[in-house]
């Protein structure tokens, strides 16, 4: 009998520090929940951060709504990603335009933005390292958001 590859998810934003593993915690939690069995991941355009744990900021927002980052590390996007990820979502047009360029343009088709996932007000998720803990409330809102609208689309 032919096991059947489980899709996959790689969440991407800048340095993996922030954005794209709340991302990760957000959507492991909610496909779980789901009773969904998907491989998810998160990695950063650049490589400035690998090895690291996501910001204490985004830890403690996730947290307070019962998403555990604290296992997660950051790490550099991979050319091996490109054909092991059936979704490459990214948080911002940056980031987009940063995959297409390193991507094979026949696998390219992989690579969406995170909010064409959901009727959102907002084009991109903004990068909060800079901002206080609202910035990093904002980003799990539309986190969240984007999450439960990306799960509906897996679904079907």
């Amino acid at each position: 009998m032919e096991s059947q590859k489980k899709p996959s998810i790689l969440f991407v934003c800048l340095g993996n520090i922030c954005r794209s593993p709340t991302a990760e915690g957000v959507f492991r939690e909610k496909a779980f929940k789901s009773g969904m069995d998907l491989e998810i991941d998160s990695a950063g355009t650049s490589g400035y951060k690998d090895g690291v744990a996501p910001d204490q900021r985004s830890q403690k927002v996730a947290a307070s709504r019962g998403y555990d980052l604290s296992k997660l590390k950051c790490r550099k996007v991979c050319e091996e990603d490109f054909e092991r990820f059936d979704y490459i979502v990214a948080m911002d047009k940056d980031n987009v335009n940063n995959l297409k360029r390193k991507c094979p343009e026949e696998l390219q088709h992989k690579i969406s933005l995170f909010l064409s996932h959901c009727d959102s007000e907002f084009d991109e998720v903004p990068d909060p390292y800079y901002s206080g803990l609202k910035g990093f409330e904002l980003v799990l809102d539309l986190i969240e958001e984007a999450s439960e609208g990306l799960l509906l689309k897996l679904v079907r």
